[in-house]
Protein backbone atom coordinates (compact mmCIF):
# COMPACT_ATOMS: atom_id res chain seq x y z
CA UNK A 1 0.00 0.00 0.00
CA UNK A 2 1.36 3.38 -0.96
CA UNK A 3 1.04 6.14 1.61
CA UNK A 4 2.89 9.09 0.12
CA UNK A 5 1.23 12.10 -1.45
CA UNK A 6 2.63 11.18 -4.83
CA UNK A 7 1.08 7.70 -4.91
CA UNK A 8 -2.53 6.61 -5.07
CA UNK A 9 -3.76 5.60 -1.62
CA UNK A 10 -5.27 2.21 -0.98
CA UNK A 11 -9.08 2.32 -0.80
CA UNK A 12 -10.17 3.86 2.50
CA UNK A 13 -6.66 4.97 3.47
CA UNK A 14 -6.39 8.64 4.38
CA UNK A 15 -3.18 10.37 5.42
CA UNK A 16 -3.42 13.09 8.08
CA UNK A 17 -2.87 16.67 6.90
CA UNK A 18 0.71 17.94 6.82
CA UNK A 19 -0.13 21.64 6.55
CA UNK A 20 -3.27 23.71 7.14
CA UNK A 21 -3.74 27.35 6.18
CA UNK A 22 -6.29 28.85 8.57
CA UNK A 23 -7.83 32.22 7.81
CA UNK A 24 -8.43 33.29 11.41
CA UNK A 25 -9.92 36.59 10.23
CA UNK A 26 -10.81 38.21 6.95
CA UNK A 27 -10.24 41.68 8.36
CA UNK A 28 -7.23 43.47 6.90
CA UNK A 29 -5.62 46.90 6.87
CA UNK A 30 -4.69 46.58 3.17
CA UNK A 31 -6.77 46.19 0.00
CA UNK A 32 -4.50 44.20 -2.29
CA UNK A 33 -5.61 43.92 -5.91
CA UNK A 34 -5.08 40.16 -6.08
CA UNK A 35 -6.39 39.19 -2.64
CA UNK A 36 -7.88 35.69 -2.52
CA UNK A 37 -10.05 36.74 0.44
CA UNK A 38 -11.34 40.00 -1.04
CA UNK A 39 -10.52 41.19 2.48
CA UNK A 40 -11.49 44.59 3.80
CA UNK A 41 -11.75 46.12 7.22
CA UNK A 42 -13.82 43.88 9.51
CA UNK A 43 -14.81 42.39 11.81
CA UNK A 44 -16.74 39.88 9.73
CA UNK A 45 -19.92 38.18 10.82
CA UNK A 46 -19.60 34.51 11.61
CA UNK A 47 -15.88 34.37 12.39
CA UNK A 48 -14.96 31.62 14.82
CA UNK A 49 -14.94 32.64 18.47
CA UNK A 50 -11.86 32.10 20.62
CA UNK A 51 -13.40 28.96 22.10
CA UNK A 52 -14.39 27.63 18.68
CA UNK A 53 -10.85 28.30 17.48
CA UNK A 54 -9.35 26.36 20.39
CA UNK A 55 -11.79 23.49 19.86
CA UNK A 56 -10.72 23.33 16.22
CA UNK A 57 -7.05 23.12 17.22
CA UNK A 58 -7.87 20.37 19.73
CA UNK A 59 -9.65 18.37 17.05
CA UNK A 60 -6.79 18.79 14.57
CA UNK A 61 -4.29 17.66 17.20
CA UNK A 62 -6.44 14.63 18.08
CA UNK A 63 -5.36 12.83 14.91
CA UNK A 64 -2.56 14.81 13.28
CA UNK A 65 0.31 17.20 13.85
CA UNK A 66 0.40 19.55 10.87
CA UNK A 67 1.98 22.96 10.47
CA UNK A 68 -0.74 25.57 11.04
CA UNK A 69 -0.38 28.74 8.97
CA UNK A 70 -2.27 31.53 10.71
CA UNK A 71 -3.35 33.78 7.88
CA UNK A 72 -6.07 36.22 6.84
CA UNK A 73 -6.89 38.97 5.91
CA UNK A 74 -4.30 40.16 8.37
CA UNK A 75 -4.13 37.73 11.32
CA UNK A 76 -2.52 40.33 13.58
CA UNK A 77 -5.73 42.37 13.22
CA UNK A 78 -7.59 39.77 15.28
CA UNK A 79 -7.60 40.79 18.99
CA UNK A 80 -7.19 37.23 20.30
CA UNK A 81 -4.42 36.30 17.85
CA UNK A 82 -1.90 35.62 20.62
CA UNK A 83 -4.37 33.48 22.60
CA UNK A 84 -5.04 31.29 19.56
CA UNK A 85 -1.36 31.01 18.56
CA UNK A 86 -0.24 30.21 22.09
CA UNK A 87 -2.93 27.59 22.54
CA UNK A 88 -1.92 25.82 19.36
CA UNK A 89 1.76 25.85 20.30
CA UNK A 90 0.98 24.66 23.85
CA UNK A 91 -0.82 21.55 22.59
CA UNK A 92 2.09 20.71 20.32
CA UNK A 93 1.13 22.12 16.93
CA UNK A 94 3.68 23.96 14.80
CA UNK A 95 2.30 27.46 14.34
CA UNK A 96 3.55 29.92 11.73
CA UNK A 97 2.29 33.33 10.61
CA UNK A 98 1.33 34.77 7.24
CA UNK A 99 1.28 38.58 7.49
CA UNK A 100 1.76 41.77 5.50
CA UNK A 101 4.10 42.87 8.37
CA UNK A 102 2.81 46.45 8.37
CA UNK A 103 1.35 46.09 11.88
CA UNK A 104 4.53 44.58 13.35
CA UNK A 105 5.96 46.47 16.33
CA UNK A 106 8.66 45.41 18.81
CA UNK A 107 5.91 44.56 21.32
CA UNK A 108 3.91 42.49 18.81
CA UNK A 109 7.07 40.76 17.56
CA UNK A 110 8.06 39.83 21.10
CA UNK A 111 4.59 38.43 21.65
CA UNK A 112 4.70 36.42 18.42
CA UNK A 113 8.03 34.93 19.42
CA UNK A 114 6.85 34.27 22.97
CA UNK A 115 3.87 32.18 21.84
CA UNK A 116 6.18 29.89 19.89
CA UNK A 117 5.94 31.08 16.29
CA UNK A 118 9.36 30.52 14.66
CA UNK A 119 8.64 31.98 11.22
CA UNK A 120 6.45 34.43 9.39
CA UNK A 121 5.86 34.91 5.69
CA UNK A 122 5.57 38.41 4.27
CA UNK A 123 4.10 39.30 0.89
CA UNK A 124 6.26 41.56 -1.27
CA UNK A 125 5.25 41.79 -4.92
CA UNK A 126 7.59 44.46 -6.25
CA UNK A 127 11.12 45.39 -5.15
CA UNK A 128 10.14 48.98 -6.02
CA UNK A 129 8.30 50.73 -3.15
CA UNK A 130 5.89 52.76 -5.29
CA UNK A 131 4.78 49.76 -7.34
CA UNK A 132 4.37 47.56 -4.27
CA UNK A 133 2.28 50.24 -2.56
CA UNK A 134 0.03 50.54 -5.60
CA UNK A 135 -0.42 46.76 -5.77
CA UNK A 136 -1.17 46.57 -2.04
CA UNK A 137 -3.54 49.52 -2.03
CA UNK A 138 -1.79 51.53 0.71
CA UNK A 139 0.86 54.27 0.42
CA UNK A 140 3.84 53.39 2.60
CA UNK A 141 3.04 49.65 2.65
CA UNK A 142 6.50 48.70 1.33
CA UNK A 143 8.36 50.77 3.89
CA UNK A 144 6.14 49.49 6.70
CA UNK A 145 6.64 45.88 5.59
CA UNK A 146 10.44 46.22 5.50
CA UNK A 147 10.37 47.78 8.94
CA UNK A 148 8.14 44.96 10.17
CA UNK A 149 10.50 42.34 8.72
CA UNK A 150 13.49 43.83 10.52
CA UNK A 151 11.51 44.12 13.76
CA UNK A 152 10.49 40.46 13.59
CA UNK A 153 14.02 39.31 12.83
CA UNK A 154 15.35 41.29 15.79
CA UNK A 155 12.92 39.30 17.94
CA UNK A 156 14.35 36.05 16.56
CA UNK A 157 11.61 35.24 14.04
CA UNK A 158 12.62 33.83 10.64
CA UNK A 159 11.14 35.51 7.57
CA UNK A 160 10.20 34.13 4.18
CA UNK A 161 9.17 36.34 1.27
CA UNK A 162 6.07 35.47 -0.77
CA UNK A 163 5.49 37.13 -4.15
CA UNK A 164 2.42 36.76 -6.35
CA UNK A 165 3.77 36.61 -9.90
CA UNK A 166 1.75 38.14 -12.75
CA UNK A 167 2.48 39.90 -16.03
CA UNK A 168 2.87 43.05 -13.94
CA UNK A 169 5.92 41.89 -12.03
CA UNK A 170 7.42 38.86 -13.80
CA UNK A 171 10.18 41.13 -15.12
CA UNK A 172 11.08 41.91 -11.50
CA UNK A 173 11.81 38.31 -10.48
CA UNK A 174 15.55 38.88 -10.16
CA UNK A 175 14.90 42.04 -8.18
CA UNK A 176 12.48 40.24 -5.85
CA UNK A 177 15.05 37.52 -5.25
CA UNK A 178 17.71 40.11 -4.48
CA UNK A 179 15.29 41.86 -2.14
CA UNK A 180 14.60 38.59 -0.29
CA UNK A 181 18.31 37.90 0.06
CA UNK A 182 18.99 41.50 1.06
CA UNK A 183 16.56 41.41 3.98
CA UNK A 184 17.94 38.08 5.18
CA UNK A 185 14.95 35.92 4.28
CA UNK A 186 15.42 32.17 4.65
CA UNK A 187 13.04 31.35 1.81
CA UNK A 188 11.49 32.86 -1.32
CA UNK A 189 8.09 31.55 -2.38
CA UNK A 190 6.86 32.75 -5.79
CA UNK A 191 3.08 32.31 -6.01
CA UNK A 192 1.62 31.94 -9.50
CA UNK A 193 -1.63 33.92 -9.55
CA UNK A 194 -4.90 31.98 -9.33
CA UNK A 195 -7.64 34.38 -10.48
CA UNK A 196 -10.27 33.92 -7.75
CA UNK A 197 -11.63 36.35 -5.17
CA UNK A 198 -10.40 39.88 -5.79
CA UNK A 199 -7.67 38.28 -7.91
CA UNK A 200 -10.24 37.94 -10.72
CA UNK A 201 -9.61 41.63 -11.33
CA UNK A 202 -6.12 40.57 -12.41
CA UNK A 203 -7.26 37.72 -14.63
CA UNK A 204 -5.91 39.47 -17.72
CA UNK A 205 -2.55 39.80 -15.93
CA UNK A 206 -2.18 36.06 -15.35
CA UNK A 207 0.92 34.71 -17.04
CA UNK A 208 0.24 32.89 -20.31
CA UNK A 209 1.21 29.20 -20.24
CA UNK A 210 4.53 29.75 -22.07
CA UNK A 211 5.60 32.49 -19.63
CA UNK A 212 4.45 30.32 -16.72
CA UNK A 213 6.80 27.60 -17.99
CA UNK A 214 9.71 30.06 -18.39
CA UNK A 215 9.15 31.37 -14.87
CA UNK A 216 9.28 27.91 -13.33
CA UNK A 217 12.45 27.11 -15.25
CA UNK A 218 13.91 30.34 -13.83
CA UNK A 219 13.04 29.05 -10.35
CA UNK A 220 14.77 25.74 -11.07
CA UNK A 221 17.94 27.48 -12.25
CA UNK A 222 18.02 29.86 -9.29
CA UNK A 223 17.33 27.10 -6.79
CA UNK A 224 20.45 25.33 -8.04
CA UNK A 225 22.53 28.52 -7.98
CA UNK A 226 21.43 29.97 -4.65
CA UNK A 227 22.43 27.89 -1.64
CA UNK A 228 21.58 30.40 1.08
CA UNK A 229 17.87 30.76 0.38
CA UNK A 230 15.22 28.16 -0.34
CA UNK A 231 12.75 28.39 -3.25
CA UNK A 232 9.26 26.92 -3.09
CA UNK A 233 6.97 27.73 -6.03
CA UNK A 234 3.36 27.80 -4.83
CA UNK A 235 0.16 27.38 -6.83
CA UNK A 236 2.54 25.97 -9.44
CA UNK A 237 2.21 22.17 -9.59
CA UNK A 238 3.91 22.16 -13.02
CA UNK A 239 7.18 22.80 -11.19
CA UNK A 240 7.30 19.20 -10.03
CA UNK A 241 7.23 18.04 -13.65
CA UNK A 242 9.82 20.62 -14.70
CA UNK A 243 12.07 19.72 -11.79
CA UNK A 244 12.05 16.06 -12.80
CA UNK A 245 12.50 16.79 -16.50
CA UNK A 246 15.43 19.11 -15.86
CA UNK A 247 17.06 16.88 -13.27
CA UNK A 248 16.79 13.82 -15.52
CA UNK A 249 18.32 15.74 -18.42
CA UNK A 250 21.20 16.70 -16.13
CA UNK A 251 21.69 13.14 -14.88
CA UNK A 252 20.36 13.82 -11.39
CA UNK A 253 17.40 12.79 -9.27
CA UNK A 254 14.87 15.46 -8.38
CA UNK A 255 14.96 14.48 -4.70
CA UNK A 256 18.53 15.80 -4.52
CA UNK A 257 17.15 19.31 -5.07
CA UNK A 258 15.94 19.10 -1.48
CA UNK A 259 18.31 16.85 0.42
CA UNK A 260 21.15 19.32 0.87
CA UNK A 261 19.16 22.32 2.05
CA UNK A 262 19.80 23.32 5.69
CA UNK A 263 16.08 23.83 6.45
CA UNK A 264 14.79 20.77 4.61
CA UNK A 265 14.08 18.77 7.77
CA UNK A 266 11.84 21.40 9.34
CA UNK A 267 8.77 20.65 7.30
CA UNK A 268 8.36 24.24 6.15
CA UNK A 269 10.36 23.50 3.01
CA UNK A 270 9.03 20.02 2.36
CA UNK A 271 8.36 19.54 -1.34
CA UNK A 272 6.54 16.33 -2.15
CA UNK A 273 4.00 16.93 -4.89
CA UNK A 274 2.39 19.68 -6.94
CA UNK A 275 -1.27 20.07 -6.00
CA UNK A 276 -1.74 18.94 -2.40
CA UNK A 277 -5.26 20.31 -1.99
CA UNK A 278 -7.28 17.79 0.01
CA UNK A 279 -4.30 15.41 -0.01
CA UNK A 280 -1.74 16.80 2.45
CA UNK A 281 -3.00 20.38 2.68
CA UNK A 282 -6.26 22.26 3.12
CA UNK A 283 -7.62 25.70 3.91
CA UNK A 284 -10.05 26.70 6.65
CA UNK A 285 -11.92 29.96 6.11
CA UNK A 286 -12.78 32.61 8.68
CA UNK A 287 -16.27 31.09 9.05
CA UNK A 288 -15.06 27.48 9.31
CA UNK A 289 -15.47 26.36 5.70
CA UNK A 290 -12.93 23.68 4.77
CA UNK A 291 -11.59 23.90 1.20
CA UNK A 292 -8.81 22.12 -0.73
CA UNK A 293 -6.95 25.47 -0.78
CA UNK A 294 -7.74 29.14 -0.39
CA UNK A 295 -8.19 29.60 -4.13
CA UNK A 296 -10.44 26.56 -4.58
CA UNK A 297 -13.77 28.03 -3.61
CA UNK A 298 -15.74 24.84 -3.11
CA UNK A 299 -16.56 23.53 0.37
CA UNK A 300 -15.55 20.08 1.54
CA UNK A 301 -17.46 20.76 4.76
CA UNK A 302 -17.74 23.21 7.64
CA UNK A 303 -16.36 22.73 11.13
CA UNK A 304 -19.46 24.37 12.60
CA UNK A 305 -21.42 21.37 11.32
CA UNK A 306 -18.82 18.59 11.55
CA UNK A 307 -15.48 18.13 13.23
CA UNK A 308 -12.43 18.89 11.10
CA UNK A 309 -11.43 15.22 11.37
CA UNK A 310 -14.79 14.15 9.91
CA UNK A 311 -14.43 16.58 7.02
CA UNK A 312 -10.85 15.59 6.31
CA UNK A 313 -11.53 11.86 6.34
CA UNK A 314 -15.01 11.67 4.81
CA UNK A 315 -15.41 14.53 2.32
CA UNK A 316 -16.41 13.26 -1.16
CA UNK A 317 -14.55 16.24 -2.65
CA UNK A 318 -11.31 15.28 -0.91
CA UNK A 319 -11.84 11.64 -1.90
CA UNK A 320 -12.01 12.71 -5.55
CA UNK A 321 -8.83 14.76 -5.28
CA UNK A 322 -6.97 11.86 -3.69
CA UNK A 323 -7.74 9.55 -6.60
CA UNK A 324 -5.44 10.67 -9.43
CA UNK A 325 -7.07 8.19 -11.79
CA UNK A 326 -10.14 10.46 -11.83
CA UNK A 327 -8.24 13.29 -13.51
CA UNK A 328 -9.52 14.09 -16.99
CA UNK A 329 -8.09 15.29 -20.28
CA UNK A 330 -4.36 15.44 -20.67
CA UNK A 331 -3.88 15.56 -16.87
CA UNK A 332 -5.47 12.12 -16.67
CA UNK A 333 -3.19 10.81 -19.42
CA UNK A 334 -0.03 12.49 -18.12
CA UNK A 335 2.87 10.42 -16.84
CA UNK A 336 3.53 13.17 -14.26
CA UNK A 337 0.03 13.21 -12.77
CA UNK A 338 1.13 11.66 -9.49
CA UNK A 339 3.78 14.30 -8.91
CA UNK A 340 2.00 17.28 -10.46
CA UNK A 341 -1.74 16.79 -10.69
CA UNK A 342 -2.36 20.20 -12.24
CA UNK A 343 -3.93 23.10 -10.36
CA UNK A 344 -7.40 21.91 -9.39
CA UNK A 345 -8.41 25.47 -8.44
CA UNK A 346 -7.60 26.76 -11.94
CA UNK A 347 -9.42 23.85 -13.54
CA UNK A 348 -12.49 24.52 -11.40
CA UNK A 349 -12.42 28.28 -12.02
CA UNK A 350 -12.06 27.94 -15.79
CA UNK A 351 -14.24 24.90 -16.51
CA UNK A 352 -16.45 24.34 -13.46
CA UNK A 353 -14.98 20.83 -13.19
CA UNK A 354 -12.22 20.40 -10.61
CA UNK A 355 -11.08 17.15 -12.24
CA UNK A 356 -10.64 18.74 -15.68
CA UNK A 357 -7.20 19.20 -17.21
CA UNK A 358 -5.03 22.08 -16.02
CA UNK A 359 -5.76 25.01 -18.34
CA UNK A 360 -2.32 26.66 -18.02
CA UNK A 361 -0.04 23.76 -18.90
CA UNK A 362 1.83 23.52 -22.22
CA UNK A 363 3.11 19.98 -21.67
CA UNK A 364 1.75 17.24 -23.91
CA UNK A 365 1.89 13.88 -22.11
CA UNK A 366 3.53 10.87 -23.67
CA UNK A 367 0.56 8.75 -22.62
CA UNK A 368 2.91 5.98 -21.56
CA UNK A 369 2.49 3.90 -18.43
CA UNK A 370 5.20 4.33 -15.82
CA UNK A 371 6.88 0.96 -15.11
CA UNK A 372 6.10 -0.55 -11.73
CA UNK A 373 9.82 -1.11 -11.09
CA UNK A 374 10.65 2.61 -11.17
CA UNK A 375 12.71 4.05 -8.34
CA UNK A 376 11.14 6.24 -5.68
CA UNK A 377 12.48 9.11 -3.63
CA UNK A 378 12.37 9.53 0.12
CA UNK A 379 8.74 10.70 0.01
CA UNK A 380 7.61 7.66 -1.94
CA UNK A 381 7.09 9.74 -5.08
CA UNK A 382 8.02 8.22 -8.39
CA UNK A 383 11.24 9.52 -9.90
CA UNK A 384 10.07 10.03 -13.48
Amino acid sequence: MHTAEGSKLAPGAVLPPRMIAWEITRSCNLACIHCRASALHGPYEGELSTEEAKALLDNIKSFSSPIIILTGGEPLARPDFHDIAKYGADIGLRMVLGTNATLMTPEIAAGVKEVGIPRMSVSIDFPVPEKHDEFRGLPGAFEAAVKGIKTAQEAGIEVQINSTITKLNVAYLDGLLEFAKGVGAVAFHPFLLVPTGRGKELEEQELPPEEYERTLNWVYDKQKEEKGIFFKPTDAPHYFRIMRQRAKAEGEKASKMMSGHPHASRGLETMTRGCLGGIGFCFISHVGQVQPCGYFEKAAGNIKEQTFKEVWENSPLFADLRDYDKLKGKCGACEFKRVCGGCRARAYEVTGDYLAEEPYCVYEPKRAKVPMCQSTNVDGIAEV
